[in-house]
């Protein structure tokens, strides 16, 4: 109670002062000090309880510990208490095992996370999850699918915690399939979703395009927080339904549910896909009527390339020029890819020479130059700043496209030949080309490709990797299956060109996340409207 209460100094007199004490009594009065902020005074005690009691101390009171030496982030003296278990045998006890990969988790050591986690002998779904969660938190994506495939094959039924950790996991790999089917295992367990793992699913339904099953599951949430709205909105606009966004938008605020910063930079961002330029001045401006809701760097970037869309260049570069705070990167940026797309080399020049000097190291700024000044045909500009990009020991990187059939995972690279369809997948590409080509298809010929080496600029472009992957899902896939493909580069010209012309042949629609944005390729167009 005097705990509860924040009197610790007459906690601490009566713990003191009672002629015995049990390991309940010591538990609590650690546990006290750790939530108070004071988690060295909790560790001083267990050393006193340890003097007193040596390896008899109960788990339960070294899990408290444990949590201690957590508050700290001190990986050294949770190595300490770890061997303590290890010399005590303490292993057996799930929650202890827990609390030391949790601490190994929050103090960056995750291979000693997982050496406590692969010496526990019988792993509850609690040890599962703790290890999934670190992986997860740490940005192991591969690591954390790789482990929850053994727990599925070790018969280990996934609960809800599970199902949150992984969405995060499917998310960043793009696994949509595996996620239906965790959700489809959830639903026939009788497992309810909390609000944290509707609103993940309905972020990962929205990051693929699959709004109508996103919206249902919005719509059944029993509860919604601002997160789920956001999430969904910030779908709409990704996939170019500026108007459902909008209308969302407008929902919200109709029911009484303020907008954070978010909120307005998920709908600007549906006006920006959508090009509903006065929708988004009149949104922006609502922004600035509320001191709670000034706009920020990023809520510029989107009206500044709002405005370049539309090739009103000047007032985007008005935006820069008259923000209340020195522009980002993110501003600068913006303006160069309007300056790019609409041929305007006096801004390109200056965004770029702002850009360079932010993030000298940034290669995409010096392939949007590039490709302004070749597409010019400034080809002694084009030199000086390949000259730069060698001086600096920058090269662009070979890009990964993938693309998931069958719930199996297929990787492709530029000019790849380690597929095992890959005879299959080449001759279906060629005779696409040759499909498109008589529908009036012609090669972007002035373009710095980002999926290929720079050794390799001057050779054959047809086989970029989004296109590798676009072959195989063809011949693997039945005719109504759309094709999800993953890009980790921006696509090139060329490959968005092609990628329109094998909807109208194929009847097929692509969805291809690249590093800028998605594309919905439908029967000849884009989501994107040509704009990225």
């Amino acid at each position: 109670m005097q705990l509860a209460c924040g009197m610790l100094a007459e906690a601490r007199q009566v713990f003191d002062g009672m002629p015995a004490r049990s390991e309940a009594t010591w538990g609590t009065m650690m546990g006290g000090l750790i939530d108070a902020g004071r988690p060295r005074g909790a560790l001083a005690l267990f050393r006193e309880l340890w003097e007193e009691v040596g390896g008899d101390a109960a788990p339960r009171v070294v899990v408290v510990a444990v949590r201690a030496v957590t508050a700290l982030g001190s990986a050294r003296a949770g190595q300490q208490l770890h061997c303590c278990v290890a010399k005590t045998g303490m292993y057996e006890d799930q929650y202890l095992s827990c609390a030391l990969i949790d601490m190994y988790n929050k103090c960056g050591k995750l291979d000693e996370a997982r050496r406590v986690f692969d010496g526990v002998p019988q792993k509850s779904v609690v040890a599962w999850n703790s290890m999934l969660a670190s992986y997860s938190l740490h940005g192991c994506s591969e690591e954390a699918l790789d482990l929850y495939h053994s727990m599925c094959e070790g018969g280990v039924d996934i609960d809800q915690f599970t199902f949150s950790t992984m969405l995060r996991v499917f998310s960043r790999l793009g696994l949509l399939e595996h996620a239906k089917q965790a959700h489809a295992g959830l639903i026939q367990r009788g497992l309810p979703l909390d609000i944290v793992g509707n609103t993940a699913l309905v972020d990962l339904y929205c990051k693929w395009g699959q709004m109508e099953d996103a919206r249902n599951v919005f719509e059944r949430m029993p509860i919604r927080n601002l997160i789920s709205w956001n999430a969904l909105i910030a779908g709409y606009g990704y996939h170019g339904m500026g108007q459902k966004a909008i209308e969302m938008f407008e929902e919200l605020i109709a029911e009484g549910i303020a907008p954070n910063h978010v909120t307005f930079l998920a709908v600007l961002n549906a006006c920006r896909f959508s090009g509903f330029v006065e929708e988004g001045k009149r949104i922006f401006q609502l922004m600035t009527q509320n001191q709670r809701t000034k706009p920020r760097a990023m809520h510029y970037a989107c009206i500044i390339e709002l405005f370049g869309q539309q090739g009103r260049l000047d007032e985007a570069y008005s935006m820069i020029r008259k923000a209340p705070f020195i522009p980002t990167a993110n501003m600068w940026g913006a303006l160069l890819t309007a300056s790019r797309i609409h041929r305007n080399l006096q801004l390109a020049r200056l965004s770029a020479e702002q850009l360079l000097a932010m993030e000298p190291q940034k290669i995409n700024n010096y392939v949007e130059l590039l490709n302004l000044y070749i597409n010019s045909g400034r080809q002694t500009e084009v030199s000086k700043v390949v000259n730069t990009l060698k001086r600096r020991g920058l090269c662009i990187h070979a890009a990964c496209s993938w693309i998931t059939v069958r719930k199996k995972d297929h990787r492709f690279f530029f000019k790849d030949s380690l597929h095992p369809q890959s005879s299959e997948i080449y001759r279906k590409l060629d005779s696409l080309l040759k499909e498109i080509k008589q529908l009036g298809y012609v090669a972007e010929e002035n373009e710095l490709l980002p999926d290929i080496l720079p050794d390799e600029q001057k050779t054959s472009k047809v086989y970029h990797s989004e296109r590798l992957a676009v072959a195989f899902g063809l011949i693997s896939t039945s005719l109504s299956t759309t094709l999800r493909v993953t890009q980790c580069h921006r696509l090139c010209h060329d490959c968005h060109k092609v990628m329109k012309f094998v909807t109208q042949v194929t009847k097929r629609e692509i969805v291809i996340r690249d590093g800028s944005r998605f594309h919905h390729f439908k029967l000849g167009t884009c989501s994107c409207g040509d704009y990225w």
